[in-house]
């Protein structure tokens, strides 16, 4: 009986080995793999499961999918299609596979931006990367409602978005995107930062006025606080800025190399030529450099610069109109000489 048994028991034990295997082969060992190289799932919104399991069989090769399809069914994926992107560059197994797509566990997308000059520019850039179309994008940013209360316009949301890269999620809207930029904004916007705008008597929306306008003139880094502190003190004594990047901003002509006296003609708020102060807002996305050259801005009695007519990219720096004239003269006609009109 003792023999009998043992032999029983042997057998019983050998069955249940077997079975863990199998099992743990069918679950847990590596059974789905991308069809070529990394495959990228892109659930979209409102997807149900057919949908996700349709991507998953037109991206990865699954050996089993009955496997598939029962284990999904005992996690109950059907009720937790998570939409994203998840990107897949090495063999998974069945259960590694649903854990990822059932708990949304997606990879981000890395968006960069910089040199923008309006939202519309914005909107295509995220609206090539993320699940948000652009048109959905420009419809949220259009609405003055959906940030009025943390102090934006139409006119001057485009100082929200820092430029830098940034992690997002395919599937973030819109909304989410205004929300995760407004986080990093007040992120940057850091005591030290507030400390000097407010010692320099400007809030942050002006500091990026004038951080956009010194980025599109000014190509030589060492040079922007020194025009940061031209334009505070032009704005001091209450003389038009009369910044030529304003101009182009109101022409919406990006490509204008030489500003004329009829562009200076233009009906525009931002025609910094006919109305002083500030214009109604940036004229792009102003860079970390151009805010901290207006925030660490020099102090000295400039009133005008004009550019050399070397083209090196530096400027002449003036405390007199004649003076100035006579430096922008010298630029003119170099101009003139390169047959430079428009």
């Amino acid at each position: 009986m003792n023999k009998r048994f043992i032999y029983i028991l042997s057998g019983f034990a050998a069955v249940l080995v077997l079975a863990v295997y199998f099992i743990h082969r069918l679950f847990f060992s590596p059974s789905v793999a991308p069809k070529s190289g990394t495959a990228v799932l892109f659930i979209p919104e409102g997807a149900d499961y057919r949908q996700a399991i349709d991507t998953v069989y037109s991206h990865l090769t699954v050996d089993n999918p009955g496997a598939l399809n029962w284990l999904a069914a005992k996690k109950k994926y059907q009720y937790r299609v998570r939409p994203g992107k998840y990107l897949i560059n090495k063999s998974l197994s069945v259960n590694e596979l649903i854990d990822i797509l059932r708990s949304g566990d997606q990879t981000p997308v890395r968006i960069t931006f910089n040199n923008i000059r309006t939202i519309e520019q914005l909107a295509g850039r995220f609206g090539k990367q993320l699940e948000t179309d652009s048109l959905e994008f420009l419809a949220f940013f259009s609405d003055e409602s959906n940030y009025k209360a943390e102090g934006f316009r139409r006119e001057t949301i485009i100082a929200l978005f820092i430029p830098d890269t940034y992690e997002f999620f395919w599937n973030t809207t819109a909304e989410g995107i205004y929300k995760r930029m407004l986080k990093e904004y007040e992120r940057f916007w850091n005591d030290d930062r507030l400390k000097r705008a407010e010692e320099k008597g400007l809030t942050r929306i002006e500091v990026s006025i004038l951080a956009s306008i010194i980025d599109d003139e000014v190509n030589r880094k060492v040079e922007k606080p020194r025009i940061a502190g031209v334009y505070l003190n032009r704005l001091k004594r209450g003389i038009p800025l009369q910044a030529c990047p304003t101009i182009k901003f109101a022409l919406n002509d990006f490509t204008i190399t030489r500003v004329l006296r009829i562009h200076l003609e233009a009906e525009s708020p931002y025609n910094t030529y006919k109305y002083r102060g500030f214009p109604p807002g940036p004229i792009g996305c102003p860079s970390v450099e151009g805010i901290d050259a207006v925030l660490n801005a020099e102090e000295h009695n400039y009133l005008f610069f004009a550019a050399k007519a070397d083209f090196s990219g530096y400027h002449n720096f003036s405390r007199t109109l004649s003076e100035h004239n006579r430096y922008a003269a010298e630029y003119q006609r170099e101009l003139n000489k390169r047959r430079i009109y428009r």
